[in-house]
């Protein structure tokens, strides 16, 4: 099993920003900076691991922002690793061709929906084996362990990535999605029974309401809850991950210690 192999840090407003490897993943870590320099057991706490969108990467401000937000309001350790054909990772052929025919339709105004559907189905195949590999290398560190909960974060691609990869791993113990069609991913989310934050923008251009709608409603969680705000696709508001923020909190508690 390849372990985590930190790259870089810095401190930034009372967070530790680490960056690592796991094998030839790349990805960040961010954690409180008030836990110790040694990281001992009892500084342990809950990890949220993050997604990001289609077209960005790690250490997108969006990323940057929510992480501070979940450990400075919660002190979680929070992880973002690349996708593929994203951030420092080259793209492949099919990489290149998907995102050209996205483009295409894109300048054309045509429907992007079928591409983003069918590309992020296969960008899932690739990361989903390589966040169950990044999730066995963060629970070696000390500061987190295989004890604490573990909570997932991710909208559009990270969503696209997350349901299959939160259906596959019963580590994952709370996660919010959002922004996403249904159509490749409905019938993993009847498998997810965790409970669910949702996130849809009532006024989507590219993802109708009803697409949404459907796939909230496939997550066979009992406790689910739907947030839909007026406004198009990257209208999202702000404050929704405040209450990511507080939703993790509920789920997933307070710092982990070790048992006595």
């Amino acid at each position: 099993m390849n372990s985590v192999q930190f790259t870089a840090e810095t401190t930034s407003n009372g967070v530790v920003e680490r960056e690592f490897t796991v094998g030839k993943i790349p990805g960040m870590l961010w954690s409180p900076a008030s836990a110790s320099d040694t990281y001992a057991v009892s500084d342990r706490a809950p990890l949220v691991l993050m997604g990001h969108g289609g077209g960005t990467h790690k250490k997108w401000p969006a990323m940057t922002g929510r992480a501070h937000l979940l450990v400075n309001g919660c002190g979680f350790h929070v992880a973002c690793i690349d996708a593929p054909g994203h951030g420092e990772r080259p793209r492949t052929a099919h990489d290149e061709e998907e995102i050209a025919l996205m483009l295409q339709a894109r300048a054309a105004g045509e429907p992007e929906g079928p591409i983003v559907v069918r590309y992020n189905a296969h960008l899932a195949e690739r990361a989903v084996p390589e966040w169950h590999a990044a999730l066995d290398a963060l629970q070696q560190l000390p500061e987190i362990g295989t004890e604490g909960p573990v909570g997932y974060f991710g909208l559009n691609m990270g969503t696209a990535i997350g349901v299959p990869f939160v259906a596959a791993d019963p580590r994952i113990t709370a996660a919010v999605f959002g922004l996403h069609w249904p159509d490749a991913l409905a019938e993993t989310a009847k498998q997810i029974t965790v409970p669910i934050e949702f996130m849809l923008q009532w006024d989507d251009e590219h993802i109708p309401r009803e697409s949404g709608l459907a796939l909230f409603d496939a997550f066979a969680s009992t406790e689910k809850t739907l947030h839909a705000n007026t406004g198009r696709h990257k209208e999202l508001p702000r404050f929704e991950s405040d209450s990511a923020v507080r939703f993790f909190a509920r789920h997933l508690g307070g710092a982990v210690t070790s048992p006595a």
